[in-house]
């Protein structure tokens, strides 16, 4: 009984895990079934991917500072799976990286220069935390194990927050823009106000009684 309960545990802290597989394969079968040809199908694919993560990027992005704001059990609850919420991401935007790499080989394009620097370097971000994503590789990495986490979730944001921004403007695909800015930039509003709250607190703290 004992063990079941632990596996019963394991899996609804880890369902984020599964969820990231499910929205990325998902997202890849659904344009196979919408698109009219192979590149279409590519093509609808490697843009829907992109898209499937998003979500699970911004529950790990809010999961810390919604409990410094207010500290419900929804938001703890969030912030106990934030890792799985986090690795749920990687598994999906992994589906997306291998729909992206068909689609521009089989078009024969080559990746632009901003796609390629910006998002090869969100890639590696995004697999090291993957990869260091155990408590082992925290107290063996020390400080930098805080600095590497900090950098890549804020350089994941600014990817999908730039691309999305990107899109208000364009006639064929503001739609999306509009619908998606929206959230990124309410995160980052969640996560400032939260920082300028601990950052009183801690001034509060330090004046003499």
């Amino acid at each position: 009984m004992t063990g079941a309960r632990e596996k019963g545990v394991k899996m609804g802290t880890r369902w984020p895990l599964l969820a990231g597989v499910i929205l990325g394969l998902s997202a890849l079968v659904l344009g196979f079934a919408i698109g009219d040809d192979t590149i279409e199908r590519w093509h609808l694919a490697a843009r829907w991917t992109a898209r499937a993560g998003f979500p699970l990027l911004i529950a790990a992005y809010v999961a810390r500072p919604l409990v410094q704001l207010a500290p419900s059990e929804l938001a703890k609850g969030l912030l106990a799976r934030r890792k799985w919420f986090g690795l749920g991401f990687a598994a999906s935007h992994t589906v997306h990286l291998a729909a992206l790499t068909t689609f521009l080989t089989i078009t024969n394009q080559p990746p632009q220069t901003t796609t390629l620097v910006g998002g090869g370097a969100a890639y590696v971000l995004l697999y090291a935390m993957a990869l260091t994503s155990t408590d082992a590789a925290k107290r063996a990495m020390g400080r930098w194990w805080k600095v590497l986490h900090k950098v890549g979730i804020h350089w994941l944001w600014f990817v999908f927050a730039s691309s999305y921004a990107g899109r208000l403007s364009d006639p064929d695909r503001w739609v999306i823009g509009a619908l998606f800015t929206p959230i990124a930039f309410a995160a980052a509003a969640i996560r400032f106000a939260a920082w300028i709250k601990v950052r009183r607190m801690h001034a509060a703290r330090a004046v003499p009684a």
